[in-house]
């Protein structure tokens, strides 16, 4: 029964992430708030570097502004990822994230 739901969980994450939908973004965003597991945040990980719309883009980049630390930091990985540097410049300069985060490889 645990491998259904795993299943289950794993094709909502991904579902999520093709929608690139602002609604979608947030309840990923939402499961980091709500479970910190390992498990959590590997799927919501790869579910956001699903995320290929621009209003997914626009409201990854809301919450690398805007939102908890932890919110902050799989953004900033979103942007790492696709090379637009430009915004975790912007967020550097702000002090939204520290630079170690927004440049590490």
């Amino acid at each position: 029964m645990r491998t259904i739901n795993t299943i289950s969980r794993y094709a909502t994450f991904v579902a999520l992430g093709n929608s690139g939908k602002i609604e979608d973004v947030d309840r990923l965003m939402d499961a980091l708030a709500m479970n910190d597991d390992l498990a959590t945040t590997k799927l919501v990980d790869y579910a956001l570097g699903l995320v290929d719309t621009r209003e997914g883009r626009a409201r990854l980049s809301y919450y690398l502004f805007n939102g908890s630390q932890q919110q902050r930091n799989y953004a900033a990985l979103y942007f790492k990822r696709r090379g637009l540097v430009d915004l975790l410049d912007e967020a550097v300069a702000l002090g939204m994230i520290d630079g170690k985060q927004a440049y590490a490889k």
